[in-house]
């Protein structure tokens, strides 16, 4: 039976955004957008690593850099990302956002500092740990900043969904521009700078957090503590995870799972095909501009076009996330889920035999991929709140960020070994049967409900 779920008084829409709003939204959205940025920036930096690095001394064995290890690598980081979800969502009902926030923005800022000077594989890994555990407490926080603190509640959420995507678009393409005239660690230690400046924001911008949970209940209690026990949580997860949430669970595990399959290595798939040619930098630009970027012709500098071509596809996910949400209003949220997935499918069958048609062709696909990726999140979002009570939402989109990032994060080390030990067809049959199992468990709510 789905949840009921409960809503807050809605604020006077005629009425313009208080400033405790704006305070917020724009926090929220700083902090939200640099989270995808570096979270979306690594698959940029893997082909790098890929042709830099031979191996990864860890003093007692050593491995050869492939796409299966560093798929591994990255796993690490992304899969600490979402398992910090769960345990983040509790700790935001014990001591706030603003904490967390500013946390989650110096230790993503450090994590890229330390990145940018990264001598060997095994630091970075460490860098990419420490950035998982940072980024992994921003959605529970960020979220239960908006729902207890902004009072028009749907504008703050619409604001740090544009920003998410934004970041998710333009980090890899502001990576890539930068890879121009900079080699990968001064890019790393560039991109490190916004955030620790933001931490210094976050500690000091005036909001209250709970400014719309005080309005709701006419000066009452603020907010209640949250779970304050192991016994609360393990019951509040078996009642969960034992009814139709458990069928939601699997289709957020499928979408991260297929997220980040198709993405941790897209550019380094992208760089064999034909029409992505490197292109040398000095046919591009005037003598001039080539002087004043500093760089000098005949130094072999190259446009790498699968570079730009991943940050398109990324960018135009903002459609998808736009398109989702309004579907997710106009019909049953299950069907959305299962056409949503049944379309992931069939442009992974797709992928390979379409790449080999050229860079045209290719770019009309990229452009249904990149659409079709961000449809299902709404949805899937959506699905939560129809699945689950009120009392234990912020329990359930815990669970539901471990799933996605947790989970999901499995996805990048599956597509490393299969490139390493197979192929890309193989890949992408594995992401479209991935694609078909949420199918099922679409259909399978639709048919209970």
């Amino acid at each position: 039976m789905r949840g009921t779920v409960t809503h807050l008084p809605a604020a006077d829409t005629n009425q313009s955004v208080n400033a405790n709003d704006r305070a917020i939204t724009a926090l929220v959205m700083l902090a939200h957008g640099l989270v995808h940025t570096y979270e979306m920036a690594v698959p940029i930096f893997v082909v790098i690593w890929l042709t830099e690095f031979d191996l990864i001394n860890l003093g007692i064995a050593q491995f050869d850099v492939t796409t299966a290890t560093v798929g591994v690598i990255v796993t690490l980081g992304y899969g600490l990302f979402g398992a910090g979800a769960l345990p983040g969502g509790i700790v935001v009902d014990r001591i706030g956002s603003r904490r967390l926030i500013t946390g989650c923005l110096l230790g993503m800022g450090g994590s890229y500092i330390l990145l940018g000077l990264a001598p060997s594989m095994v630091v970075i890994a460490l860098a990419l740990v420490l950035w998982g555990l940072s980024a992994s407490v921003y959605h529970p926080a960020g979220l239960s900043l908006i729902s207890k603190g902004v009072e028009q509640r749907g504008t703050g959420l619409a604001y740090h969904g544009v920003a998410g995507n934004l970041g998710i678009g333009l980090g890899p393409l502001v990576a890539a521009i930068l890879l121009l005239v900079a080699e990968w660690r001064t890019v790393a230690l560039v991109l490190g700078v916004p955030a620790l400046l933001a931490a210094v924001y976050a500690s000091r911008a005036s909001f209250d957090e709970t400014a719309a949970v005080t309005a709701a209940t006419d000066g009452g209690s603020k907010a209640s503590s949250g779970i304050d026990s192991l016994g609360k949580f393990l019951t509040e997860s078996k009642h969960l995870l034992t009814g139709s949430f458990l069928l939601v669970f699997v289709v957020v595990m499928c979408s991260g799972l297929y997220y980040r399959g198709v993405l941790t290595f897209l550019p380094e798939l992208l760089r064999d095909l034909p029409g992505f040619e490197p292109i040398p930098i000095e046919t591009l630009l005037p003598p001039s501009v080539l002087s004043a970027l500093g760089i000098e012709a005949g130094t072999g500098q190259t446009l790498k076009p699968q570079d730009y071509f991943y940050a398109g596809l990324l960018l135009i996910g903002v459609f998808g996330q736009y398109a989702g949400g309004k579907l997710s209003d106009r019909i049953p949220v299950e069907y959305g889920i299962a056409g949503s997935f049944l379309v992931l499918a069939v442009l992974a069958v797709l992928f390979v035999p379409v790449s080999a048609m050229g860079f045209g062709p290719l770019a009309v696909l990229g452009a249904l991929l990149g659409v079709a990726l961000f449809v299902v999140q709404p949805m899937y979002q959506a699905a939560v709140a129809e699945y689950t009570p009120a009392g234990t939402r912020g329990l359930s989109y815990g669970y539901t960020y471990l799933g996605v990032f947790g989970v999901g994060a499995l996805g990048g080390g599956l597509a490393g070994s299969i490139l390493a030990f197979a192929n890309a067809t193989a890949l992408f049959g594995t992401l479209a049967g991935i694609a078909l199992v949420a199918v099922l468990a679409g259909t399978t709510l639709a048919r209970r409900s």
